[in-house]
């Protein structure tokens, strides 16, 4: 696999994961309040079966050209540039592992105000670190894109 393709697909699916994350944090989760208690440990699971699949294969690829990136980087990606986009990658997995999942196993008992306060809150971390990665890599696209001129 060329590097280039490697940074192709770690942009592809690092925006696909910027765009879905903004819906996520914006529309889905600030309508979880909204489910009513009665419904809400059936909404978070099912919630939970069907979000995998759209996130799991996305993030895997993501973190996974993240380190291809490292050891076959493309002539225009500065190295510091790779392994600075990998460190977001990792602040996003520790995040989700750490913050995000917990949350969302204390949910499937059903609606927990504080928790729910604290999902949503904290999911700002990945929020703001997956648009930081994607106007990294946006930038170095340009760049490639302004060398193939």
């Amino acid at each position: 696999m060329t590097a280039n393709l490697i940074f192709l697909l770690n942009l592809i699916s690092t925006w696909y994961m910027v765009g879905l994350i903004w819906m996520v944090q914006i529309v889905h989760y600030n309508l979880f309040n909204r489910v009513g208690v009665d419904a809400f440990a059936y909404y978070e699971s099912e919630h939970n079966r069907l979000i995998t699949p759209i996130v799991g294969f996305p993030m895997l690829i993501e973190i996974g050209t993240a380190f291809g990136l490292i050891w076959i980087t493309p002539t225009f990606l500065p190295r510091s540039a790779a392994w600075l986009g990998l460190g977001l990658v990792m602040v996003i997995w520790i995040s989700t592992v750490t913050l995000q999942i917990p949350a969302h196993q204390r949910l499937l008992d059903g609606f927990d105000q504080n928790t729910y306060e604290r999902l949503v809150s904290s999911n700002w971390i990945r929020t703001v670190v997956w648009t930081a990665r994607g106007i990294l890599l946006a930038y170095y696209a340009a760049l490639m894109m302004d060398r193939l001129r």
